[in-house]
């Protein structure tokens, strides 16, 4: 028998708490690590002579080793589990953001990006896989919310943090952005050691809920697996063959492309409109993330509330390329922070409702390989994103053409998930108290 009620309300509480603030703390850090090489970059470009370019091409191939090993890696983690399989991307990761200190040129930066996108291969999409494992359907959506505000986290924070970190340079016979690497990749291999012991990888093995709670949330998940419409075909082929894994594979690729062209070029655009020091640029380039981690809660939190997705996903695209395309016009800086501002809410709200649109018909081996095909080939748009905006921005000499083509890459996100087919409209979810 399915207990409900209070019991329902304290158990998701209580998965809530143990799960979310340790797993949004690992992607705080592994934000940090991704994207400190666009504050790096204030002082690495001009120290090792890199092109927008050679930056655009360095920061974007992360993207290309995590295409390479992400879905492999989330299918090992089905196999071996979420505690060991985490904790060890965690440490190898962390190792690598703090190797980078030792880059020399263009080539030893690609090298290291590559390994870089390598090693964290597997974190996000193994989060969203190991969620359908503790949190019902129609709490997805406010749980990849919650964990995911550790990116704007990483925003807000790490902003002003890297801008002080690159004010050490010459300390230690260090450059600034040295320090920047090993600073921030250190936490990544504490927290990794702390996950194998911390983590738990199913409610079955649960010490830490009780008989009732763990009782009501295996029965509420084993249902919902039975009444998935993929319930009789989780086999790994249905992951990558179903026509919507590949349209939201696509989906996820355009607003992937706008946002990472946006983000790792933020602090230089800040740069430009400010003229400010390393500290100011990273002080500013918190505001953007702020508005984008209310906006995330705000959005996921209305969109379980109904059930409806594809209404909230489009509406989000929609604002980030409208905001983006009026950005590239705007006549004063402050408009221009403010727009950008509100093309990163757009941008970031998408992302935890885009979410629990495939997690809600995948199941079992489906889910593993459809969740890291989808976010896998999705991300992708993160080496074409950066990498136009370089070229682009060699091109014209500034970033207004790159701009307008990531506020594009928007609109044809928007336009894949509204002209889908597939049913997104999930069971409302109920408030808890």
């Amino acid at each position: 028998m399915t207990i409900t009620g209070p019991v329902e309300a304290r158990a998701i509480q209580r998965v809530r708490r143990r799960l979310i603030p340790f797993l949004a703390l690992l992607y705080f850090v592994a934000y940090l690590d991704r994207f400190n090489i666009g504050f790096a970059a204030l002082q690495m470009n001009e120290a090792l002579g890199f092109s927008g370019g050679v930056y655009g091409f360095g920061a974007g191939i992360f993207f290309i080793a995590y295409f390479l090993f992400e879905v492999p890696s989330n299918l090992v983690l089905s196999r071996v589990g979420a505690r060991v399989w985490l904790g060890r991307i965690a440490i190898i990761w962390g190792a690598v953001s703090m190797a980078m200190m030792f880059i020399s040129g263009p080539r030893s930066f690609y090298v290291m990006r590559f390994l870089l996108g390598a090693a964290e291969a597997g974190f996000f999409p193994g989060v969203i896989y190991y969620f359908t494992f503790w949190f019902p359907a129609h709490e997805r959506a406010r749980a990849v919310a919650q964990f995911s505000m550790a990116s704007m986290a990483a925003g807000i924070i790490g902003g002003p943090v890297s801008g002080a970190l690159l004010s050490l340079d010459g300390r230690g016979g260090l450059q600034g952005w040295q320090w920047l690497f090993i600073v921030e990749g250190l936490p990544a291999v504490a927290l990794g050691l702390v996950a194998l012991r911390y983590l738990t990888d199913r409610p079955e093995d649960a010490r830490w809920l009780p008989d009732e709670e763990k009782a009501w949330l295996i029965e509420t998940l084993r249902r919902e697996r039975a009444q998935s419409p993929h319930a009789h075909a989780s086999a790994l082929r249905t992951g990558l063959l179903d026509p919507a894994v590949w349209r939201f594979a696509a989906a996820l690729f355009f607003i992937v492309t706008t946002g990472y062209g946006f983000s790792f070029f933020l602090p230089q655009i800040v740069r430009r409109l400010s003229g400010g020091s390393d500290l100011s640029v990273g002080l500013l380039t918190a505001i953007p993330f702020a508005a984008a981690a209310v906006a995330m809660v705000m959005v996921a939190a209305r969109s379980d509330r109904g059930g409806e997705r594809r209404r909230y996903v489009v509406a989000s695209a929609s604002v980030a390329a409208l905001a983006l395309f009026a950005s590239t016009f705007a006549t004063s800086a402050g408009l221009s922070l403010l727009l950008l501002s509100i093309a990163a809410m757009g941008i970031y709200s998408y992302t935890p409702v885009f979410w629990s649109m495939p997690t809600a018909f995948l199941r079992g081996d489906a889910a593993a390989a459809g969740i890291a095909f989808i976010n896998a080939t999705g991300n992708l748009g993160g080496f074409l994103g950066p990498y136009l905006m370089g070229w682009l921005q060699d091109l014209s000499g500034d970033f207004l053409n790159g701009l307008r083509v990531m506020a594009l890459a928007a609109v044809v996100s928007a336009m894949l998930i509204v002209t889908s087919r597939t049913t997104l409209v999930a069971a409302p979810a109920r408030v808890m108290g």
